[in-house]
């Protein structure tokens, strides 16, 4: 019986546009040392395609005969689990592209004991997994921002070191792990960890075209494409095997491929001239560019050889700041390859004695105390004046807000789960999720003599059988909720409230929550950000946040009310965390047909009790201050069940501890 026919993938020669997508790609075929491809873009523009396309591009790689780990006969691993391989017989495949999915489980990603070996024979064998199969091939990460922490923390581990190291289940293994990192994502959908990011060495924003001719021409190709798959790709073959051959021929010339030290300078000047962090962005940016001239067929690096690096190296680079919008401005590229100009051509002065040393680089100025900041009057609450949006104070580390009691949410880093991936506590008889596979076979082991085990392999009955019980960290939605109104405005008080909650969403981004934004002044209150994954969406939305107006503290959390009910029956397993932030002068009443109670603050503190009737964890963060303090914070605190923190509390600098939320899950 002949095996099926498999449907041939879409031609990389045959994608419309995204030229900058393909080059970094390409670029990193021909030098893998360049550190894989970060792939931004909206949603629909062919990411994933491009990406799948490359790998029929890449030349076959010759590896160890029978070798699991893909070995090179030339210079086999000496460290190789399946080694040492004295007498090498080598074998040719094609090169792989090995696809990371976003709910993939440690024992995949890293390998783990070999069940069917354990079982039938009794010995710990390992059963490499996604990272082996990587080795000397791409490895591909579908919505990169989107996986799990405990597999992003593997990830850069093998992607630094270029190994993969096992520690488990009684299996102590070392294999190379050395890959082409391809990730992709959509930044609607969450930004990715600082750690990862970095790893990457290129960077490319897609877009879908505007062009009705070049729209109308993606259409044309696709469709021509799904109604004869292999017709579509003999036609573009020949393109295709001309790209691949130069890759080939690139890959060949580019040891001898020169780095003159005058290009050396201006790609040092260049990243100095941008301020990143560390020297990984001037080693991609040298290796990009050697790989660029090779590309061109060049024996040396030329100045369009760093402009082009510096362009796909640096955007992801400049981000000083979890919320900073990445991106690269060409005409500020432009001017600092001019000004790196005059550096590549000064000749370098010599080192050691006599050679002069170089002066000590000059601090800016530090501007004056009344430079930059925004003088708020006096806010009313009585009338609905609105102010300009307060410039927020300065950022600082906030302390931890967890809920209470065990989730089972969505994987993070805030409060306590009971996860069902990650590492494993203890083994259980009726806990737990999944084989705990040594505490099985430790359960069997002692009966084997009373079973009458004759063979190598161990006799396993049901009642052996031990579930592992995992315990992790898991992300909540945190839903802000921000008295906005005049009495807030008040001396200079926006400023340091948006500079706190700014240093709260900064911990939500890190924690990996979900975070929404209810905003109240004037007569009534506003979902300003649904939730979403998208943090920076939440801080542009505080930063532009005008202030004034009455306080309708009752209706604030009326709709907070509202958005987290909406919130939990689309996602039941995640827990919410309200973090109200006023100072609880509330002077609107609930308006219910027309009527008001005339009671602002005893309709706010119902209002809060129907919050705490609901189960959610809240934080009350008070922003009074001054000599009179009314106290009316502490009573929707009351109310609400929750926690109540002063605004110079919030840091974690200032008072040490972890801060729960009153109510258990």
């Amino acid at each position: 019986m002949s095996a099926p026919m498999t449907s041939p993938g879409y031609p990389f020669s045959a994608v419309v546009g995204h030229a900058d997508l393909r080059l970094s790609l390409l670029l990193n075929a021909v030098h893998p040392g360049i550190g894989g491809v970060l792939v931004r873009g909206e949603k629909g523009t062919a990411k994933s395609t491009v990406v799948r396309a490359l790998a029929a591009l890449l030349p076959p790689a010759e590896v160890v005969a029978g070798c699991r780990f893909s070995c090179d006969p030339a210079r086999p691993d000496p460290r190789c689990p399946d080694g040492p391989h004295a007498a090498v017989e080598s074998d040719t495949r094609p090169a792989r592209l090995v696809e990371l999915p976003v709910g993939a489980t440690e024992d995949r990603v890293i390998g783990s004991l070999d069940l069917e070996r354990a079982l039938t024979e009794g010995v710990r064998a390992y059963q490499p997994g996604l990272l082996a199969a990587a080795h000397r091939g791409v490895l591909y990460v579908d919505e990169v921002n989107l996986l799990h922490d405990h597999l992003v923390d593997l990830l850069l581990d093998a992607a630094a070191m270029g190994r993969a190291h096992v520690e488990r289940e009684g299996v102590s293994v070392s294999h190379a792990a050395s890959f082409l990192l391809v990730g992709t994502m959509n930044p609607e959908e969450g930004e990715l960890r600082p750690q990862l990011l970095d790893r990457f060495g290129l960077t490319v924003e897609v877009r879908a075209a505007r062009d009705v001719d070049t729209r109308a021409e993606v259409i044309r190709r696709r469709l021509a494409f799904e109604a004869d798959p292999a017709g579509f790709a003999a036609a573009w073959s020949t393109s295709d095997t001309e790209l691949a051959d130069r890759i080939t021929v690139a890959r060949k010339a580019l040891p001898e491929v020169a780095l003159p030290d005058a290009e050396l300078r201006r790609i040092a000047a260049v990243c100095a001239a941008f301020d990143v962090d560390g020297m990984r962005a001037d080693l991609v940016v040298a290796r990009a560019a050697v790989a660029h001239a090779a590309w061109r067929g060049a024996a040396a690096v030329e100045e369009v050889d760093v402009e082009v690096a510096a362009r796909l190296a640096l955007p992801h680079r400049r981000r000083r700041d979890p919320f900073d919008e990445p991106g690269l401005d060409q005409e500020q590229l432009s001017q600092a390859l001019r000004d790196a100009a005059d550096e590549a051509a000064r000749e370098p002065e010599p080192d050691g004695p006599g050679g002069g040393s170089s002066p000590e680089p000059q601090d800016s100025p530090e501007p004056s105390g009344d430079q930059g900041k925004q003088d708020i009057q006096q806010g009313g609450d009585t009338g609905d004046t609105t102010k300009a949006p307060a410039r927020p104070d300065e950022t600082f580390r906030a302390r931890v807000l967890q809920i209470d009691g065990v989730g089972e949410g969505a994987p993070g880093r805030r409060s306590r789960s009971r996860a069902g991936a990650g590492r494993a506590l203890r083994a259980s008889t009726s806990q737990g999720s999944g084989i705990h596979l040594v505490g099985t076979l430790a359960a069997a082991a002692p009966h084997q003599l009373a079973r009458g085990r004759s063979g190598p392999g161990l006799v396993v009955r049901g009642g052996d059988v031990r579930r592992a019980v995992r315990e992790g960290r898991e992300s909540n939605l945190v839903l802000f909720v921000v008295d906005a109104s005049g009495s807030m405005a008040a001396r200079k008080r926006m400023t340091a409230v948006t500079g706190a909650v700014i240093s709260l969403l900064r911990d939500a981004y890190q924690r990996r929550d979900k975070v929404g934004l209810v905003t109240f002044r004037g007569a009534d209150a506003d979902l300003a950000l649904p939730p979403t994954s998208s943090v920076e969406t939440a801080v542009a939305r505080l930063r532009d946040l005008r202030t004034g107006g009455r306080t309708p503290l009752a209706d604030g959390l009326l709709r907070a009310h509202k958005a987290l009910a909406v919130e939990r029956m689309r996602d039941p397993r995640r827990r919410a965390l309200l973090v109200l932030v006023t100072d609880g002068r509330a002077t609107v009443a609930v308006n219910r047909g027309g009527r008001t109670s005339g009671d602002a603050v005893g309709d706010a503190v119902r209002a809060a009790s129907v919050i705490a009737a609901a189960g959610v964890a809240s934080v009350v963060v008070d922003c009074e201050s001054g000599p009179v303090r009314l106290g009316l914070v502490d009573r929707i605190t009351a109310a609400l069940g929750g926690t109540g923190l002063r605004l110079d509390e919030l840091s974690a600098d200032a008072v040490a501890g972890v801060v729960r939320a009153a109510r258990a899950a």
